[in-house]
């Protein structure tokens, strides 16, 4: 009998676990949309899941979304009810992020779980979120890092400091950029003029040099050269490719090179982004005086080819299969066949 129970129990833990992921891939993803100055979001087929009744929303990060409403700023779930009411003040990097979110209350920081339970009041002038288990803060004119418990892992010493990635955060000292890990070990001595964080694909892209006549290249997370500086400007690694321009701001190309370093999509466009989820933001709209002349965007694949030819008004990246854009300052979502999914007013 009693091996039967904990057969029964094991039964019952292994249904319960089976139920809980189940639940978690049933929760469909939902977009923030914009009417009439009112936000509100959909679902992927572009069902209004929760009215336009906010004054802003984000996207939604570990089941809850930050929204504007009188003026504050509070978290909601997916059925749109306020969690978290709105209480605190703007800040872009609010939302949760390893189970905490950073919010302000006048010129204070406070980090808060879930159930808006305050768990760190850190004295700095500045914080921001936590990523990797870790969170930075300005204190005085100096950045460091705190872990979960509030406890202070790496000395506020360094000019500037970015989240960590990949174990690696990118820190600033005697006006050169260097990385160090979670120990405030240096990883990478300081000795660029410029760097980015470290991308799932284990480069980073780093400058040597002036902004203007300075070169980009990338180094792993050893601090060697990769990619040898050689570029006039480059973007970091996502899906397997980087986008880099050959030439000026105002004059370049850009196009899209390989980890070797290899160009596989020629520089041939006057714009372009990351590619998220196989697919490119690209133009080829004409510059003038140095910046876009009614810029029009398109997508690419990985291949180079034109997938989405219709042009958009702007930029925007495809995020869980759909990219929020506009045509003729009609404001839609597409997939990545083109198809609109969802749109502010009807489009021609």
């Amino acid at each position: 009998m009693k091996s039967v129970f904990f057969v029964n129990k094991a039964a019952v833990l292994l249904l319960i676990g089976l139920l809980f992921q189940s639940a978690l891939k049933s929760q469909e993803t939902l977009y923030p949309f914009s009417v009439k100055g009112k936000y509100g979001y959909i679902n992927k087929s572009g069902k209004e899941v929760i009215p336009a009744q906010f004054d802003f929303a984000d996207r939604f990060h570990e089941e809850l979304a930050v929204v504007k409403k009188d003026g504050k700023y509070g978290f909601i779930d997916a059925t749109g009810k306020f969690v978290i009411q709105p209480q605190y003040e703007h800040k872009t990097d609010s939302y949760f992020s390893d189970g905490l979110a950073c919010v302000r209350k006048g010129t204070k920081y406070y980090y808060i779980d879930k159930s808006g339970k305050v768990v760190l009041e850190p004295k700095c002038e500045h914080a921001y979120k936590f990523s990797e288990g870790m969170a930075r803060l300005q204190i005085g004119i100096k950045f460091g890092y705190i872990d979960k418990t509030g406890a202070v892992v790496v000395k506020p010493e360094y000019e500037g400091a970015w989240d960590f990635k990949e174990g690696l955060a990118r820190v600033k000292q005697g006006g050169k950029w260097g990385f160090i890990d979670k120990n405030g070990q240096v990883i990478v001595p300081f000795k660029y003029d410029e760097t980015f964080e470290f991308s799932k694909e284990g480069l980073t892209n780093v400058r040597i040099g002036d902004h203007k006549n300075g070169k980009w290249g990338y180094i792993n997370k050893e601090g060697k050269p990769a990619i040898e500086c050689q570029f006039d400007k480059v973007f970091t690694f996502s899906d397997g490719l980087a986008c880099v321009r050959i030439g000026d701001y105002k004059d370049g190309k850009y196009g899209y090179i390989d980890k070797k370093g290899k160009m596989v999509i020629n520089p041939i466009y006057t714009g372009a982004f990351f590619f998220n989820e196989g697919l490119a933001c690209i133009s080829t709209s004409p510059w003038v005086i140095g910046s876009f002349k009614d810029a029009k965007w398109q997508y690419i694949d990985k291949s180079g080819k034109v997938v989405i030819s219709r042009k958009a008004d702007h930029a925007a990246d495809f995020v869980d299969g759909l990219a929020y854009v506009s045509y003729d300052g009609v404001h839609a979502y597409i997939d990545k066949t083109g198809k609109i999914i969802w749109s502010e007013a009807p489009i021609k």
